[in-house]
């Protein structure tokens, strides 16, 4: 059974109040609303995660709407999986996840993208991190992206 981790529909509510937010500070929009009442029922019953197959069919569609907006898959083009690892070292995931993740329902690649996180031990989240998207930095004045100056001296 793959689960639909409580931080993923935290962030899914979040997305949507960014694209729907309430005109008068108190209503909620239909996809808020309807993942709102799976949170509200987690949180209840103290639950981590809701199960996929019973979650409703309004806040599941949400769910995969904002799911399509996250990166499908955590690898960096360095796969140490084809070299006889049974975990790579590049993205985390295991041989057999690196093998079928075409196969891998949304919550099931959600559940190996949660777990490589938290373990924070592959590369793409330290030495390989610009591949990850690390690299391209946000400026704080513009919407564009750039990269590092190279010419920036760090201390030795």
């Amino acid at each position: 059974m793959a689960g639909i981790h409580i931080t993923d529909i935290e962030s899914a509510i979040n997305f949507w109040r960014d694209k729907c937010p309430s005109p008068d500070g108190f209503s909620l929009a239909a996809p808020i609303r309807a993942l709102a009442e799976v949170y509200a029922q987690m949180v209840f019953y103290r639950e981590t995660e809701a199960d996929e197959h019973s979650f409703p069919a309004e806040a599941l569609e949400f769910w995969l709407t904002w799911y399509d907006t996250t990166p499908d898959s955590p690898c960096i083009a360095i796969c140490s999986t084809s070299q006889g690892d049974a975990q790579c070292k590049g993205c985390g995931r295991s041989f057999t996840e690196v093998q079928q993740w075409t196969e891998l329902r949304p919550a099931q690649k959600r559940q190996t993208w949660r777990r490589i996180t938290l373990e924070a031990r592959a590369w793409r989240f330290n030495r390989y991190a610009e591949r990850a998207g690390g690299y391209f930095q946000r400026s704080a004045s513009t919407s564009t992206l750039s990269a590092p100056s190279p010419n920036i001296k760090t201390p030795s």
